[in-house]
């Protein structure tokens, strides 16, 4: 169990409506606070709104892959929490903010098997336009041999309804949260880890995990080693996908018809030390990815810090926005975000923080300060 920490939260004027932070923020309370939140970019003018730890104690000392969501009844976040990543006791566990603070994590799920328990990893949230509240998640002794899981609420994560396996072929979302096409279809974005390398899939479902197609795998796994896309929306059937690979860089692949057919899967400029990516299109048509932007060689975290968001109006030129994290000391780094906007226009990001802690930062999208991302290279 973790010693107890107070959750930090900072809040800055963003409208009348909400609560404010009045008077002037003096240049060193400024850079106290920055360094105990962990936000780097923290500033009067900050786009920032919020920062804080979903729980302070836990009844896990390691968690990971965390997931958002936003229900008809507010926030919920989910992540895998145990002993440490792959022991059998790692189970699912949710928290929900209410009456303004996070709840207490509570185990919704796990990897009881028979008399057997494996390990549970990477859960995804989804709420759909209409329907529960979806709880993908998946088990198994590893990524190569893992299955996937769904559970659903109908009470915005209060109880959830007893899980079920996939079919046999279908994963779910790997690590980051569907799009729900215009038609209603759920495009789950997929991927593989088992002997023929890391590959891309996307999987399709019409009504709320019932029935299930595949698109196959994308890319061979060995020229591009590539996993745990997002998905963008460029219209209704233009997408876009980014994500994870072991070549140094963030890979794309682009659709012209809804997901159901892929061109040709190729590397961004922009890097990847082997971490976990998430990216939403916003409202306003702008799309903002979350990653680390560094290497993984050299690091002391495998290349998990400085943990950065960047944005783009059409997928391709992307502008440095936030440094949300930057202590390349720190151990296991920052990572494997979640991003989502909810109703009311802001952006909620969730990530792992040291393997010990799950963060949640709300940002004000319009207050971005944007430079240009030229040849790879963050700015100064």
């Amino acid at each position: 169990m973790f010693p107890a920490m107070r959750a930090l939260t900072v809040t800055l004027d963003v409208s009348a409506n909400r609560r404010l932070f009045k008077g002037t923020i003096a240049p060193a309370l400024l850079a106290l606070l920055a360094g105990v939140s962990g936000c780097a970019t923290l500033s009067s003018g900050s786009a920032i709104v919020k920062s804080e730890f979903i729980f302070e104690t836990a009844p896990f000392p390691s968690c990971h892959a965390s997931t958002i969501a936003e229900t008809p009844t507010g926030l919920v976040a989910a992540w895998f929490g145990g002993t440490h990543e792959r022991h059998p006791d790692v189970g699912i566990w949710v928290s929900r903010f209410e009456n303004n603070r996070w709840t207490a994590p509570v185990e919704v799920a796990n990897g009881v098997v028979g008399t057997n328990r494996y390990p549970t990893w990477n859960p995804v949230l989804f709420q759909p336009r209409s329907g529960p509240l979806l709880l993908f998640y998946k088990v198994g002794p590893s990524p190569s041999t893992w299955w996937g899981m769904l559970t659903t609420s109908e009470d915005g994560g209060r109880t959830w309804s007893t899980p079920r396996e996939l079919p046999a072929d279908i994963l779910g979302p790997i690590k980051n949260k569907p799009v729900q096409l215009a038609n209603g279809d759920l495009l789950c974005p997929s991927s593989t880890e088992g002997s023929n390398g890391w590959r891309v899939h996307f999987e399709r479902t019409s009504d709320l995990g019932r029935t299930w197609t595949s698109t196959g795998p994308l890319n061979d796994g060995q020229e591009i080693r590539a996993i745990q896309p997002s998905i963008l929306l460029h219209s209704d059937t233009r997408l876009q996908a980014l994500g994870r690979t072991s070549q140094g860089r963030i890979f794309e692949i682009w659709s012209e018809d809804g997901g159901r057919t892929w061109g040709p899967m190729t590397l961004t400029d922009l890097p990847n030390p082997s971490s976990g990516t998430d990216a939403v299109t916003l409202t306003d048509g702008r799309h903002l990815l979350v990653y680390n932007h560094n290497i993984r060689t050299g690091s002391n975290n495998k290349g998990r810090s400085p943990l950065n968001m960047a944005v783009s109006r059409d997928g391709k030129t992307w502008h440095a926005a936030l440094e949300l994290e930057n202590d390349p000391d720190a151990p296991n780094g920052f990572a494997y975000p979640a991003v989502i906007q909810t109703s009311d226009g802001l952006v909620h990001i969730t990530y792992t923080w040291k393997r010990e802690r799950i963060k949640h930062v709300v940002l004000d999208p319009n207050r971005l300060t944007l430079r240009l991302i030229v040849d790879g290279q963050w700015p100064d």
